[in-house]
This record gives structure tokens, C-alpha cells and sequence, in this order.
């Protein structure tokens, strides 16, 4: 499964609506991939949602050295990649970190992303986690 940026956090936080099925689902992929986008973007959604920096930035250390997720390092090539599906698909609404993630996804043969984020269905893939309600 690939993991997501606001489902990281869902994790981290016992307090999120979500927090015990994310958990959950992480705890039972056998194949966890994210890559450096999505750890970047979580430190900066902490951040906005005040978070005190020494646990994000150790949850995120964590995450990075984890033995059961790889973390792909997001390089030129893949960034120009990302960018070119973009100008492919100006209909949608995707992120550049979106685009890396399913890139990566293809990349790497995986179907579930650990995300409550519609786009993913949107590009063909399994999220595991619905939005929230209220």
C-alpha cells in the first residue's frame, strides 16, 4: 500500500476520527511504499495543524528508517515525469505529489493507497479509507 500524507497523521494522532482503522490497515500491509514528497508534505500539514515539531519530526525520522516501508527518494526524472502526466491530465485536479504517488503506484505494482484522498480512485486505485463525515 502506498501511504498518504493526512492518513500518516491519522496514525500518529489517537485523537483523529480515523486513527484506529488507519492503524489498523497499516498494521496489516505486508508492502508499505511512500516516498520523501509525502513525509515533506506531512511535516508541513503537522505543522499548520500545530503539532508539536519534535513529534512530527520524529514520526517522520521513524517513518524514513522504518524496515517495512520503502521510501523512494523523488529525483529529477521522477519529478519531470510527475509533471508531464500532469500537463496530460489538465481535467483534473491532481497534486504534483498526487502524480509522483501514482506514478510510483505503477511503478511499483501497488493497488491501495492508506488515504481518504478521492483522486486516488480518480487515477484507478483502491483508498483505503473513506472520507471522514461531519
Amino acid at each position: 500500500m502506498l501511504l498518504d500524507t493526512s492518513r500518516l497523521l491519522c496514525c500518529l494522532d489517537s485523537a483523529e476520527l480515523r486513527h484506529r482503522d488507519a492503524v489498523t490497515y497499516f498494521d496489516a500491509g505486508l508492502r508499505k511504499v511512500t516516498h520523501n514528497c509525502v513525509l515533506m508534505e506531512f511535516v508541513a500539514l503537522a505543522q499548520a495543524r500545530k503539532y508539536p515539531g519534535d513529534v512530527s519530526l520524529s514520526f517522520v525520522a521513524d517513518i524514513a528508517t522504518y524496515p517495512d516501508i520503502e521510501v523512494v527518494w523523488v529525483d529529477k526524472e521522477r519529478h519531470t515525469d510527475a509533471l508531464a502526466m500532469l500537463q496530460t491530465q489538465l481535467d483534473k485536479s491532481h497534486s504534483l505529489f498526487d502524480a509522483i504517488s501514482f506514478l510510483l503506484m505503477r511503478e511499483r505494482g501497488v493497488e491501495e493507497a492508506l488515504t481518504t484522498d478521492r483522486h486516488f480512485e480518480q487515477a484507478g486505485f483502491r483508498r483505503l479509507l473513506a472520507e471522514s463525515a461531519g
